[in-house]
């Protein structure tokens, strides 16, 4: 297996008495959408920067790209590409200047009418940047971290505060870049967008890291309860699914009914029992855990905005 393009052992920085990030290790690996995901103030801005090379780590060792971001930071910026969580530019900067501006500090740069192009901005390119709505500033923040054609794409918290259909465009950026062979090292706290882009996902609470897997690891390693809810009007309807393998218990209110399994087919099992005894369903769905179900069970709070 080839090396990580990004590789940190026993990462430590604390401010004064507060611990930041406590003894993180991570590899990152070409080609993949990595996240590392937890609640606002959770250290993950602050391991981001530290393997950037724009915060100097307390302890530990950091290598991307085969460089040390501390000694080898000139060569790493032409080679990484970098979004930060605050970013602003001028007001009345228009959207061709800071293309323009941004270029000027490569060697080296793409063809920036493609790149407009390809994140929806050639129609703005003579706006200013005060008029950009939300969604439009952060695919420009992402097309000046792009303009050098980066191995390593960098994201901070790039989809808070956007509206959702703003969030899925820029998601599907982000697809994009990783199909065209990047790497791409993100950070957020919402749950749901590690879930839909990252490959593989770490957990990190209070500076330190609690979990690393895909996704659909996690779910299956730490929350494997899957959930059956069902409405009929049958009095017995539940006693008689009672039988099914696997399920832990059957609640029902009224006519709803909610049987709790375990296993990939404790759903197959219900939908069987249901057609083999008859039972008249109106309305039928399933409830499988989160990674915001995981994140509550391995730290024992929800994630905190």
């Amino acid at each position: 297996m080839p090396p990580p393009v990004i590789s940190v052992s026993h990462l430590g920085k604390s401010y004064g008495s507060t611990v930041a990030v406590d003894d993180v290790c991570l590899e990152i690996h070409k080609g993949e959408i990595f996240g590392l995901i937890g609640p606002n103030g959770a250290g993950k801005t602050t391991t981001m920067e530290c393997v950037e090379g724009l915060r100097k780590a307390d302890r530990g060792t950091i290598s991307v790209l085969g460089l040390d971001p501390r000694r080898d930071l000139a060569a790493l910026q032409h080679r990484i590409g970098v979004q930060h969580q605050e970013a602003q530019l001028q007001k009345r900067i228009k959207v061709w200047e800071a293309i323009d501006l941004w270029s000027s500090l490569y060697p080296r740069v793409v063809d920036t009418e493609v790149l407009l192009a390809r994140l929806g901005l050639e129609e703005k390119r003579n706006a200013k940047f005060m008029t950009l709505s939300g969604g439009q500033k952060q695919r420009l923040f992402i097309a000046l971290a792009m303009i050098h054609d980066p191995e390593v794409l960098f994201l901070d918290e790039l989809t808070t505060g956007l509206d959702p259909q703003a969030r899925h465009a820029i998601w599907g950026l982000v697809k994009g870049i990783r199909e065209r062979g990047k790497t791409v090292f993100l950070t957020t706290h919402l749950m749901e967008e590690a879930e839909r882009l990252c490959d593989r996902v770490a957990i990190i609470d209070h500076g330190r890291l609690v979990e690393v897997g895909t996704p659909a690891e996690l779910v299956e390693r730490h929350c494997p309860e899957r959930r059956v809810v069902f409405t009929s009007e049958g009095t017995d309807a539940a006693e008689r699914l009672a039988g099914v393998p696997a399920v832990r218990s059957v609640v029902s209110e009224g006519c709803t009914h909610t049987l709790r399994g375990e296993g990939d087919d404790f759903v197959t099992h219900v939908i069987n029992l249901i057609a083999r005894e008859g039972i008249q369903v109106k309305g039928f769905r399933t409830e499988v855990p989160t990674l915001e179900d995981v994140f509550l069970k391995l730290t024992g709070h929800g994630v905190r905005d």
